[in-house]
């Protein structure tokens, strides 16, 4: 959680210029990461609510760089993946009653390898959805920054490597 918190202090006293570069590094280091905030704008995303899903990207990244893990590339395939998983997770809980759609949830958020992570952008989100006039494009930023924590989360890293962006 240390790691998560300095993350977010960081990205929210960046002025443009340093938030300029740090969108430049990730870019060089984690261009899918990127591409998966620009290609917002084909889905018809405004401009403005890209800028939410762009901070919540930058919070991401900045915790991978600040884990002090040699991140491996996060692919489209990767992200393509996490996303199946994340859909079908949702799928599997519609078709339950209220209270097993609690215990599901519970148990996912749980058994989540970046549990911080995944709380602060579903919080993030949260607080997002009741600032904004809804429209039906939001559910791709909601997706996307949901696919951020799980790639994170579950990509395959070196096996020497302990994995913990939120828990350092």
């Amino acid at each position: 959680m240390p790691t998560l918190v300095s993350a977010i202090k960081k990205i929210r006293a960046m002025d443009m210029g340093q938030k300029e570069q740090l969108a430049d590094e990730l870019f060089r280091q984690q261009p899918n990461m990127f591409g998966s905030f620009l290609v917002q704008k084909q889905m018809g995303v405004s401009l403005e609510k890209m800028e939410f899903l762009l901070e919540i990207l930058f919070i991401c990244f900045q915790c991978m760089k600040e884990s002090g893990l040699i991140w491996p590339l996060i692919t489209e395939d990767e992200q393509d993946k996490q996303l199946a998983r994340y859909v079908a997770t949702v799928k599997f809980g519609e078709d339950l009653s209220p209270t097993l759609q609690d215990h599901a949830m519970k148990q996912y958020i749980e058994n989540h390898p970046e549990q911080y992570l995944l709380a602060f952008v579903t919080v993030e989100t949260k607080d997002w959805l009741s600032r904004i006039v809804p429209e039906d494009t939001d559910r791709y930023v909601m997706l996307a920054a949901v696919n951020l924590v799980n790639c994170i989360a579950f990509v395959p890293m070196p096996p020497s490597t302990a994995k913990a962006c939120t828990h350092s």
